[in-house]
């Protein structure tokens, strides 16, 4: 069912994706699938098929077990393992911000369609990572059709935040030990580690144990992530570094060392911090209407700059939801152009919680803060 409206930088580039692994980490009118599902505070079993748990809540047929917290996992008892700064990461990731900063210096000698390049960029970066990697490859919250697909992976190689499997694994991971030690970005440990350090520093090795346990058959079996996933490094180089460059240069005359550092390096770090603060502001900071038990928070701020993806305790309660949020598209860009997409016929069957489930779990694990809109 559809929803409604619907070789210069070669190495460096080479090495930046060696050393990284920025994992996110992690939504209509006419007719679309109402779910009658709803995650469980973490700590209570979410079954795959229809029941009515102790607790008077509906459980029936989730998106996918893999995004459901797991309470059976516990931490390993004594000392934890010695942190392992990686400093090639430390280096890389200076640089970068360094030569960001540059291109915020050079900002205003940067011409009006240049500057309406880096918007239009940032928003196709963006939306390659919250409606392709986070809610159609990770969630599996609703079903896209093979041109948006290609769509979507061109836009995920463009915000260069690791190919679309192994950005998937780790979110899943997120999700399954949410807070924990197998967490990639376990807030618990501080806004800095949850932000960028975690991508500073050697994984956990529960997170590397769990990630290799997880189920993840549906997209090894998605030809356009496993394509994506063995032409990465070139797709990188030319969608998140010489498209950017080279069409200001080219269609206005625009210098490449502005298209470089504008629309190429400022655009793709502030795509970046957009991500990081919602492992890292929407797990520390706002309200929990839906449920006060889970570190998870409705953050207004990440909302904008990560263009929907700040509703967090929403989408932590509910993660098989398509627009992770119950207000549709406001200030939720994502949720708008899967819309879009659907309205296009370039996708469907969202998956979406019914209101009523929605208020029912705010009325009982919610912090008393939620509004109907």
């Amino acid at each position: 069912m559809s929803c409604a409206f619907g070789k210069r930088i070669g190495p460096l580039v080479d090495t930046l994706y060696q050393s990284t692994s920025i994992a996110a980490s992690s939504y209509w009118f006419i007719g679309y699938s109402k779910i009658p599902v709803e995650k469980m505070t973490e700590g209570e079993d979410h079954g795959t098929n229809p029941a009515r748990h102790a607790n008077g809540d509906v459980v029936a047929e989730p998106s996918t077990a893999e995004d459901v917290f797991d309470d059976t996992y516990k931490e390993k008892e004594g000392p934890k393992p010695p942190i392992q700064i990686v400093w090639k990461n430390v280096a890389l990731m200076s640089l970068l911000h360094i030569g960001a900063l540059y291109g915020l210096i050079i900002f205003p000698s940067a011409s009006t369609l240049t500057l309406a390049w880096s918007v239009f960029c940032f928003l196709v970066s963006a939306l390659g990572v919250t409606a392709g990697a986070h809610r159609l490859w990770s969630h599996r919250s609703y079903k896209a059709s093979l041109p948006l697909r290609i769509i979507l992976a061109t836009a995920n190689s463009m915000a260069f935040q690791n190919d679309i499997y192994e950005w998937a694994r780790d979110h899943r991971v997120h999700h399954k030990y949410s807070e924990t030690d197998a967490d990639p970005h376990n807030a618990v440990r501080g806004f800095f580690f949850s932000h960028i350090g975690w991508l500073l520093v050697r994984k956990h090795p529960d997170v590397i144990e769990k990630g290799r346990k997880l189920e993840l058959t549906d997209l090894k079996a998605d030809k356009v992530v496993m394509f994506q996933r063995k032409y990465y490094k070139p797709s990188v180089v030319i969608m998140c570094f010489l498209v950017p460059m080279w069409v200001p240069w080219y269609f206005w005359g625009e210098s490449l060392w502005v298209g470089y550092f504008v629309p190429g390096l400022l655009r793709y770090t502030l795509v970046l911090n957009a991500t990081w603060l919602v492992n890292s502001a929407a797990h520390m900071w706002g309200n929990r209407p839906y449920d006060h038990n889970i570190n998870p928070r409705e953050n207004k701020f990440v909302t904008f700059s990560a263009i929907g993806e700040g509703f967090h305790n929403y989408h932590h309660t509910f993660p098989y939801d398509y627009a992770t949020s119950e207000f549709g598209c406001k200030l939720n860009l994502t949720t708008c152009f899967i819309d879009l997409m659907c309205y296009l016929g370039l996708a469907q069957e969202c998956k979406k919680v019914p209101r009523e489930l929605v208020m029912a779990r705010a009325q009982r694990t919610g912090d008393g803060s939620h509004r109907s809109g």
